[in-house]
């Protein structure tokens, strides 16, 4: 093995080129979502995702997405009369998740659920647009319905049945709080989907792609992706932003904290991202959000804590092209909206099935079954020996 620049490792019989993470290796072309990490834009099929979430919904978002145009007037109002009959889940999956344990994790949770309606449209008819069609609807229909519905489970009640006088984000937050969102939380949380609906080739929409490639249910593709988002490298790291915020305690006390952390060379958590060397255009989206809901819901004065800190972390990590990302700002939007802690990522999986069903379809639409090449580290030819000749290893 030769190592190279970067890492990177060339196998000296065959000539391949290993890199850690497949970090700059394209596995695929898409048309979905472009990222310019060194001006800090993001787009879904050409649109910039401020311009969405400023003027349309998640569904009409969502239909973009898989589909490639934004909907018509009457494609939006099919689409979205269509979610709205299929938001009810099976009475057995609810039976199934009262069986989940209670102190379980929302995301093993989700994904349990999300691979269990595979075996209740078990039909696979991925040469058929109306099949497509159906599965798109029931998964962005019916993931929302099982988060709250876990949420409500665990803590010894019965879920609530959604309601179809409202709209998507709005009856989410419905079934979860059991009240009626107030219609500003409803419009933020909305813009929230939009934002996290899709991000191009992050480790769990390829982990969809992978999967698709094997022209499985959709069912199980997005069963794949949250089992990947689950992960704490990829989703769940608003979560440790509150934490850490929580430690720091007051605005005054993040120098130092940021000091220390560079020093014992400790992760900051919620910056920092592969793609991009400037502020992530979501985070700066999500904290104009957050500032919206402490105008009108009462100020937190983490978000002073947070301000404080990245402050600090401008004139340190700035000019090595560190900055927030979308983790930084979201958790504490989802926080002031009511939403408990360990369901951030779910919501994150809520918005990203969007982004999965994306890469589904386009998958399907140019299938090859993914099949990367590996460079081989183990033992050459070996003799083989008889089990009573055999001495002990040097690992035993």
């Amino acid at each position: 093995m030769s190592p190279t620049e970067g890492g990177e490792i060339r196998h000296e019989r065959t000539g391949l080129v290993f890199r850690p993470g497949l970090e700059g290796v394209p596995a695929t072309q898409s048309s979905i979502c472009d990222i310019d990490g060194q001006k800090g834009l993001l787009s879904y099929r050409g649109y910039p995702v401020d311009v969405l979430a400023s003027h349309c919904s998640f569904l009409e978002t969502t239909y973009l997405l898989i589909w490639g145009e934004l909907p018509n007037p009457q494609q939006l109002r099919d689409f979205e009369q269509e979610v709205q009959m299929h938001r009810r889940v099976s009475f057995r999956v609810r039976d199934m998740m009262k069986c989940f344990p209670s102190d379980g994790h929302p995301m093993d949770a989700l994904q349990s659920s999300a691979a269990s309606l595979g075996l209740f449209y078990s039909r696979r008819a991925i040469d058929d647009p109306q099949y497509i069609y159906d599965a798109v609807v029931r998964l962005i229909a019916k993931i929302p319905t099982m988060v709250a519905a876990f949420q409500l489970i665990r803590k010894g009640q019965d879920p609530i049945q959604p309601r179809d006088d409202l709209a998507y984000s709005a009856n989410f937050l419905y079934m979860l709080m059991e009240r009626e969102p107030d219609p500003l939380a409803s419009r933020i949380f909305d813009r929230c989907l939009i934002l996290h609906a899709e991000h191009s080739l992050n480790a769990s929409t390829f982990s969809a792609r992978v999967t698709a490639s094997t022209l499985t249910d959709p069912y199980a593709v997005v069963a794949s992706a949250v089992g990947t988002l689950a992960g704490p490298l990829h989703g769940g790291a608003n979560e440790d932003v509150l934490a850490m915020l929580d430690e720091i305690g007051t605005a005054d006390r993040a120098a130092d904290y940021l000091d220390a952390a560079i020093a014992s060379k400790r992760k900051v958590m919620g910056f920092g991202h592969r793609e991009y060397r400037v502020k992530d255009p979501r985070a700066v989206i999500l904290q104009a959000l957050a500032e919206e809901l402490f105008a009108r819901f009462g100020h937190d004065e983490m978000y002073d804590v947070a301000r404080a800190l990245e402050a600090a972390a401008e004139r340190r990590l700035g000019p090595k092209g560190i900055f927030p990302n979308v983790d930084f700002y979201s958790g504490l939007v989802y926080r002031k909206l009511g939403i408990p802690r360990d369901l951030f990522t779910p919501v994150f999986a809520i918005a990203r099935v969007a982004g999965w069903l994306a890469h589904w379809r386009e998958q399907l639409g140019a299938n090859r079954i993914f099949r990367p090449s590996q460079i081989y580290t183990g033992c050459s030819m070996r003799q083989w020996s008889p089990l009573e000749d055999r001495l002990p290893s040097a690992s035993t």
